[in-house]
């Protein structure tokens, strides 16, 4: 199942599915991932996302199943993961070292500038860049679990802005644990809830 935050590559750019013209730029960048955003299918394409030379640089899209040619997983690149890494002495990929030899409750992983730049080898992240995760969460977690994760998370080099996923979206923790409260991403558009795990009822 592909998922929010997963990485796809394609060889066919023209497959792409653009909401109105195509941004000039975005079609030099398909031979680099495309990060798959939270939006509703098109025609059963996947909605993407496209990064250029430039953080100015975002377009959306949609992918056509078919046009996929190879996806890594959030999951997939601490897997992969090692101190050989060229990446190894900025703080958010030392941070993910040391996370990765800890052991963990649920299924979890890397996104954002650190996990698209292993997943490519460019370096889009610099030593000030945060550390973005996903934790996989399907049923309701215990607060004093994420509090016990999130203090975990405080002795890192590096500032870490963690996602929770759950089956209806994704929150952000320390929002979570702020404010009792989140606001959830789905697919269909954020909305304010106290109940992150049970879907929205009209």
């Amino acid at each position: 199942m592909i998922r929010p935050h997963d990485l796809l590559w394609t060889d066919n750019a023209d497959a792409l599915i653009f909401p109105g013209a195509a941004p000039a730029w975005a079609t030099r960048q398909c031979e680099l991932p495309l990060v798959v955003r939270r939006d509703l299918p098109r025609d059963g394409a996947i909605p993407v996302g496209i990064r250029g030379a430039t953080r100015a640089q975002r377009a959306a899209a949609w992918l056509p199943p078919a046009a996929v040619r190879r996806r890594v997983t959030p999951q997939a690149l601490v897997a992969g993961l090692s101190a050989a890494s060229p990446f190894a002495d900025l703080p958010p990929v030392r941070a993910l070292l040391t996370l990765a030899a800890q052991p963990w409750r649920w299924a979890w992983g890397v996104t954002g500038s650190c996990g698209y730049a292993l997943a490519t080898g460019l370096p889009v992240m610099h030593a000030d860049s945060d550390l973005d995760l996903t934790v996989r969460c399907p049923q309701p977690v215990e607060r004093a679990a994420l509090q016990a994760l999130a203090q975990r998370l405080r002795t890192l080099p590096c500032r870490v802005d963690m996602q929770i996923e759950t089956p209806h979206g994704g929150f952000a923790l320390n929002e979570w644990l702020r404010d009792g409260r989140v606001l959830l991403k789905t697919n269909g558009g954020p909305y304010l809830t106290d109940a992150p795990w049970s879907a929205l009822q009209e």
